[in-house]
Formats: structure tokens, C-alpha cells, sequence
């Protein structure tokens, strides 16, 4: 065997080892495409059922949202209609507080009132008495 025979050898074994890595290579991409295929088709099963399990519950909640709506509005209707009903309570306690506040300006003009008189009245009994005396004098010395 010459050398150009030897080098002939070494490159078809070469040849040969990187023809069957290519070929492992092949057959592992092979089994991981299938994998994949698999994997896809699982996938498009699972959303399928979703997407079949989704639709009715879909629904419910729309149903659900329109009933919430129209009871939100029954509720807005409803409190509008009581405003009034509390801005006349308001009213009325603002009426009852200048009510107090008048009544017990009153009672201090009355108590104010009963003390003047009562101090009038104790001139007039002084008053009195002295007008008493004073006839009673005027009396005595005419007699």
C-alpha cells in the first residue's frame, strides 16, 4: 500500500464517520420533530376543549354583567329618588338648631326680664312704703 492508498483509506473512514454523524444527528431530529408533533397536536386537543368549555361560561358571565347592570341602575334610580328624602332631613335639623338657638335666646331675655322686674318690684314696695310714711306724717302734723 502506497501512501496515496493509505490517505485514500483515511479519508473514506473519515467520509464513512461523518456520514453516520450526520446520520445520528438525522434520526435524533427525526425523533425530536415527532415529539414535537405530538406535542402540537396535544396542544390544539387542549384548546379545542377550552375553547369548547369557555363558550357557555362565556355567556354566564354576560348574563351575569347584564343583570349587575341593570340592578346597578335600579339602585342608582333608587337613591336619586332619596336625595330629596336626605336634604330634607338636613333641613329640618338645621330648623330644629335655629329653633334651640331662638329658644334660649328667649329664655335669656326672659330670666334678664324676671330680674329687672324683680328689681322694679322692689322699688315699688320701697316706694310704697315710703309714700306710706310720708302720709302718715303729712297726716300727723295736719292733725
Amino acid at each position: 500500500m502506497s501512501g496515496a492508498e493509505v490517505a485514500g483509506v483515511i479519508a473514506a473512514v473519515a467520509f464513512l464517520i461523518i456520514a453516520l454523524a450526520v446520520a445520528i444527528i438525522a434520526i435524533r431530529l427525526s425523533s425530536v420533530t415527532k415529539e414535537i408533533k405530538n406535542t402540537v397536536a396535544e396542544v390544539n386537543q387542549t384548546l379545542d376543549t377550552v375553547n369548547g368549555e369557555i363558550k357557555p361560561l362565556t355567556n354566564e358571565i354576560e348574563a351575569l354583567l347584564t343583570k349587575s347592570n341593570t340592578l346597578l341602575n335600579d339602585v342608582n334610580g333608587k337613591v336619586a329618588a332619596i336625595d330629596p328624602v336626605f336634604t330634607a332631613i338636613g333641613e329640618l335639623g338645621e330648623s330644629v338648631s335655629d329653633l334651640n338657638t331662638s329658644t334660649r335666646n328667649l329664655a335669656a331675655k326672659v330670666s334678664t326680664g324676671a330680674k329687672n322686674s324683680a328689681k322694679v318690684t322692689v322699688a315699688a314696695k320701697v316706694g310704697q312704703r315710703a309714700a306710706a310714711m310720708f302720709s302718715k306724717k303729712n297726716e300727723q302734723t295736719t292733725k
